[in-house]
């Protein structure tokens, strides 16, 4: 697979899954603009454009500073790529909106302000992320959200966590439908348990059960388990592969 030539947007791409998808969409040749969002992680989208220059290969790494809580951010990621990856017709190939906060609290002891926070990042952030693209997405586009099975299983204390992630579902299967006749694909990762900071905010019982109900290994995922499936949804391969949910979990999960 080749990705020469592309050019990519990856949020939350300093840790984690953003940064292992950055860093395999840059291996196969593509150009990406890594969000993050805080000063304090500066030092780890760092450490990613280090990783992606020493690939030496022809793709290129800027990072861009954009909280997407704030609705003006997206417009500062659209306009940051563009002029730093110039093409012929100034356009985006791939999108990948993985930028997410998690959150692990009983619905009635969570406070009016964190659930919008949750929805803020989550939900309205990859929404207002995808409209900023779509004006300057070349055909065929590939827009590939990270969801989670939380979308699909429910858990105590998991309540406003899991309505993002579904939420996030059934957004691409819409958009899928609006954006199909002009070529573009539109498909969800929905991982299980994957070996990142945000397991931290896991309880370690809860943890625990997750990896034993987990059918591969009864483990967590590395990173680039999921980002591998992301850089396939956005390669020629998955050109007829549109409004799914793509479940990643280890049979955690069975759709």
């Amino acid at each position: 697979m080749s990705l020469i030539g592309k050019i990519a947007i990856v949020t939350g791409a300093s840790r984690g899954i953003g940064a292992s998808i950055a860093i395999e969409l840059a291996r196969q040749g593509a150009k990406v603009a890594l969000t993050y969002s805080s000063p304090e992680s500066e030092s780890d989208v760092d450490e990613v454009l280090s990783k992606i220059t020493s690939l030496c290969n022809g793709s290129a790494a800027i990072k861009v500073l954009a909280d997407l809580k704030d609705p003006k951010a997206v417009d500062k990621v659209i306009y940051a790529a563009l002029p730093a990856f110039p093409t012929a017709d100034n356009k985006i190939d791939i999108l990948v909106n993985n930028a997410g906060v998690p959150h692990h609290e009983t619905l009635v002891n969570t406070s009016p302000e964190t659930i919008s926070s949750v929805f803020d990042v989550n939900v309205h952030g990859t929404i207002r992320m995808t409209k900023a693209v779509i004006p300057h997405l070349r055909s065929p586009g590939r827009i590939i959200n990270i969801g989670s099975i939380a979308a699909r299983r429910g858990a105590t204390g998991y309540s406003i966590y899991c309505a993002s992630k579904a939420a996030v579902e059934g957004f691409t299967r819409a958009l899928a439908c609006e954006l199909g006749p002009e070529g573009h694909t539109v498909n969800v990762i929905e991982p299980g348990a994957v070996e990142t900071r945000m397991l931290r905010d896991m309880p370690a019982d809860v943890l625990e059960y997750v990896k034993m109900s987990t059918p591969l290994g009864n483990r967590c995922a590395a990173p680039e388990e999921i980002s591998r499936v992301a850089v396939f949804l956005a390669g020629e391969d998955a050109g007829w592969v549109t409004g799914q949910t793509i479940c990643v979990s280890g049979g955690l999960e069975m759709i």
